[in-house]
């Protein structure tokens, strides 16, 4: 069939496999041209390893450093004629990629907040590569289960104390639009934290040491944002800045539990399919991206992931932290004279000035590719499978 985007507010509902396809391989490409330190990972586990940071981690993991991965992650595959989701079509190419470079992937596709998920994973740990040595937590979804209480918890995107007003972008129509957000209750507060705090990554790592899969001296980070004043409110004084909080907590949690290395990397806005959801978010990345691309300054996720890995993780000199033991991948995006002008040409923006203000077009050129579309290389126009199952593990 010919596979064509089609777009319901800030999700594409269709994929593109050879879209998809090409898009890893860009990934790939650039790991391979950069100098990998000597001593990285070998065995990793990427919870979330479908999309965004998750799977820039995979493919700078495998591709960049040469290490067997395991991905977890809960996507849609093809059926009854209709495509695949993108995180499918996104694996299922870094499988075939890692197969052909005679490395080990393989991937398990479920609901990682359930015990049974965990066990899995963990049996298919112990059987193919024994134990790992970096774990990436990666997840974000909108909801979770507790597996002991079988609760199901929602999270919010609400400001916490009180209401909440600002610009916009409407990404469908290229438009500026005011919003207006009232404060999340202490019960909306509480589940944001359920879902998109630290629990379920002390959970897993809890889960993998009791089973004796990780390796001595293993490293584990998930993955934060801060932002610029403008985004507090929503976002860093909210509800998801709360969850993050606990993301941080639980990192100081697994450093004395496990003594295994636990950080949390605080990366640069992009966009993803969880930042597409957020108010502001987009108008502001969309202003940051012109003025970043200007100064050369501006990165993917793909070039970020690298850095960390290079630069931080797998350093000799070990990765430089923050006053809160922080590692800051978002060091470009918030120097001084970039933030400057951000609040600068924020007040000034409107619908009629968008392109001239902002890289809107990047931001929407960004945004379909995450779903494989807008490729170059790639045509289009004619039939493609959309039946892609995720290939057997090799390597």
């Amino acid at each position: 069939m010919i596979i064509e985007p089609r777009i319901r507010g800030f999700v594409c509902i269709t994929a593109h496999p050879e879209g998809c396809a090409a898009k890893v391989q860009e990934e790939i490409d650039f790991c391979r041209s950069q100098q990998a330190p000597a001593d990285g990972p070998r065995k990793v586990l990427v919870i979330g390893a479908s999309t965004g940071y998750g799977l820039s981690s995979r493919i700078a993991a495998a591709f960049g450093h040469g290490a067997d991965t395991l991905g977890v992650f809960f996507e849609r595959p093809s059926a009854k004629g209709k495509p695949a989701s993108a995180g499918w079509y996104n694996s299922v190419a870094v499988e075939k990629a890692a197969h052909q470079a005679g490395l080990y992937a393989s991937s398990i596709n479920g609901d990682a907040f359930s015990d049974e998920i965990k066990a899995e994973t963990i049996e298919r740990i112990k059987k193919d590569l024994g134990q790992v040595d970096l774990v990436v937590y990666s997840l974000a979804s909108p909801r979770r289960t507790d597996p002991k209480t079988g609760e199901t918890y929602r999270s919010v995107l609400k400001p916490i104390g009180q209401p909440y007003a600002n610009q916009s972008l409407d990404t469908d129509k290229g438009e500026i639009i005011e919003v207006a957000m009232e404060p999340a209750s202490q019960e909306e507060i509480d589940a944001t934290v359920k879902v998109m705090g630290g629990e379920d990554w002390e959970l897993w790592m809890d889960a993998l040491s009791e089973a004796g899969v990780l390796a001595p001296e293993a490293k584990t980070v998930a993955y934060s944002y801060i932002g610029p004043e403008l985004t507090w409110p929503i976002y860093t004084n909210g509800t998801i800045g709360m969850a993050k909080k606990d993301v941080e907590r639980a990192a100081r949690e697994i450093t004395d539990k496990h003594g295994c290395q636990a950080l949390v990397s605080i990366n640069k806005a992009l966009v993803t399919q969880a930042s597409s959801a957020i108010p502001v978010v987009p108008l502001y990345i969309s202003i940051l991206f012109k003025l970043m691309k200007e100064k050369g300054t501006h990165e993917g996720c793909i070039e970020q992931m690298v850095r960390l890995f290079n630069d931080h993780l797998y350093s000799t000199a070990g990765p430089t932290l923050d006053d809160d033991g922080r590692i800051r991948l978002d060091d470009l995006e918030m120097q001084p004279d970039i933030q400057a002008a951000v609040a600068k040409i924020w007040p000034t923006v409107n619908t009629g000035n968008l392109n001239e203000l902002t890289d809107f077009g990047g931001y929407q050129k960004d945004f379909l590719e995450l779903f494989g579309f807008g490729l170059c290389g790639v045509d289009y126009t004619v039939d493609t499978a959309v039946d892609h199952p995720l290939p057997s593990a090799e390597g």
